[in-house]
């Protein structure tokens, strides 16, 4: 009979990657219970990475986005206080506040302009831009109106940013290739009915038959003077212009059209729907320029400050303080008793 081993008993377990199965095969190796918990929280930290990245790149947009729309709209809000303190107030707008050119950007237009006019025979001279543009500096924004498209057309445009600038020429071709080449531009064609050489004719009638059809005051559109440019869009009747440049048509050869329904049309505008306008004629000089000037325009109404041997300057008054029955003095006593 066997005796039971006295004192204790070790049991060894012994752990193999070899293990085999019953039948003597090898037993398939699958990972460690501990590393299933590592794979998935190791997805959990990726995909909580990546949120937090997403998340930051859009809260930096928003930033940045917020920070942009900030310092546009401070920059709109300076352009309001510099275009407003130079508007006129009865231009373009209407009630609105308008928007006018920083004062460096006007002075640096004006200055490339000025030094283009000094070194090109078919710009105009340094003296004429900057006589000018001292009036667009103090009306603008306002309502433009140009007779000719020339070398300064982008500039008188530009010197009147947020006002509203018109431009009239007597060639079609030009108007449309300058449309073409400055988009947005606002550019008419004017078929002109009259010659250099018919001016002292045409004056004449004029003063003859002021009192009738040529009256200082009237609708150009349904005008019978001869010296009426009545076909522009109906509209450009109706606009209370503040400045107008003469500077076309061509005036330079006997059987150009001349400037003389230019200005005859630009003092009866200025009479009708104006309240204060300005009247620039260019070329003054010549004959033609400074004879309808003196018809129309009135001695009277020269400004002498911003004149200059080429560039005739006037202060034409409408409404009520126009003279109706003719061009230049005073109006009757009557029109002016309360």
């Amino acid at each position: 009979m066997m005796k039971a081993t006295a004192g204790p008993r070790l049991l060894v377990v012994h752990t193999s990657s070899n293990n085999k199965t019953a039948n003597g095969g090898m037993a398939p190796t699958s990972p460690a219970p501990s590393s299933v918990p590592f794979l998935l929280g190791s997805s959990r930290c990726l995909g909580l990475v990546v949120f937090l990245a997403l998340f930051t790149c859009v809260s930096l947009l928003t930033v940045f986005s917020t920070a942009r729309a900030s310092v546009g709209a401070a920059y709109q809000a300076t352009l309001l206080r510099v275009g407003g303190g130079a508007s006129s107030g009865g231009g373009a707008g209407g009630g609105a506040e308008k928007v006018g050119l920083p004062g460096h950007v006007f002075e640096a237009l004006v200055q490339y302009a000025a030094a283009a006019g000094n070194s090109t025979k078919t710009s105009m001279p340094e003296g004429d831009v900057r006589a000018i543009a001292s009036v667009l500096r103090r009306r603008a924004p306002c309502s433009l109106l140009v007779f000719g498209l020339g070398a300064e057309t982008p500039l008188w445009r530009a010197l009147n940013h947020g006002g509203r600038t018109v431009f009239l020429d007597e060639n079609p071709y030009y108007v449309e290739h300058l449309e073409g080449a400055h988009p947005g531009l606002e550019a008419y064609d004017v078929a002109y009915a009259t010659a250099v050489r018919d001016m002292p004719d045409l004056v004449a009638a004029a003063a003859a038959a002021q009192a009738k059809e040529c009256r200082p005051v009237q609708n150009l559109l349904f005008s019978d003077c001869r010296l009426a440019i009545n076909d522009l869009p109906n509209q450009l009747y109706d606009v209370a212009w503040d400045v107008i440049l003469v500077d076309g048509p061509r005036g330079y050869t006997e059987g150009s059209p001349g400037r003389m329904a230019a200005i005859y049309s630009a003092a009866v505008m200025a009479r009708t729907k104006g309240v204060v306008t300005e009247v620039l004629v260019h070329d003054f000089e010549r004959e033609v320029e400074s004879t309808c000037a003196r018809e129309f325009l009135c001695e009277e109404n020269r400004v002498a400050g911003t004149t200059t041997p080429s560039l005739g300057h006037y202060l034409v008054r409408g409404g009520d303080a126009a003279n109706r029955d003719a061009f230049c003095g005073p109006p009757p006593r009557a029109q002016n008793a309360p």
